[in-house]
């Protein structure tokens, strides 16, 4: 019989030592660690079936690492990874409405925020930065802004239109090709 999980379960795992290491530096022994341990359950939250979750806060922070950080690491490389974005995003407003993100430490303030800078919409950047001041997540913020500039100059991440299959315009491919490119 299949184990039941809670969202403790993923915040436990998320917020662990050696994960924590992976942050931001994945490998793809982590990515495919992440694929076995943790696909079908991303497939069963796709399909709603964690949605009672959104009644805590770290419900609703489960709900966001499971839509917007592991699709990125699972699926690297390929439009799966992006293909929940929007959900984490209402997940993330769902939880900051109801005031959950004030229940949550900083790092996990950090990834509840993560949807609205992971968007290519500007007011979506905007929210990021805004939500990063807000909560005086410097380290964050300036990520934020960085994100946000690119989103000002290109309307989009150039670095996802091989992935989505989008031509790029010769000023984005000039940017991918620069020192100051960001590769995602």
């Amino acid at each position: 019989m299949k184990r039941q999980i809670d969202s403790n379960d993923i915040l436990t795992f998320w917020f662990s030592a050696p994960v924590t290491k992976m942050w931001f530096n994945a490998t793809p022994e982590f990515d495919n660690k992440l694929r076995r341990g943790y696909e079908s359950i991303y497939l069963e939250a796709k399909q709603g079936r964690y949605d009672h979750w959104m009644e805590t806060a770290s419900g609703c922070l489960a709900l966001v690492i499971l839509f917007d950080q592991l699709p990125l690491n699972m699926y690297r490389g390929e439009e799966e990874s992006f293909a929940m974005e929007a959900r984490s995003r209402e997940v993330a407003e769902h939880a900051i409405t109801r005031s959950f993100d004030v229940q949550l430490s900083d790092k996990q303030k950090a990834f509840l925020y993560l949807p609205f800078m992971h968007s290519e919409a500007l007011q979506d950047q905007e929210r990021s930065v805004e939500l990063y001041e807000k909560a005086k997540l410097s380290d964050n913020l300036r990520f934020a802004r960085h994100h946000r500039d690119i989103i000002k100059r290109f309307g989009r991440f150039p670095h996802r239109n091989k992935i989505l299959g989008r031509q790029s315009t010769d000023a984005e491919l000039a940017y991918l090709q620069s020192k100051e490119a960001f590769l995602g």
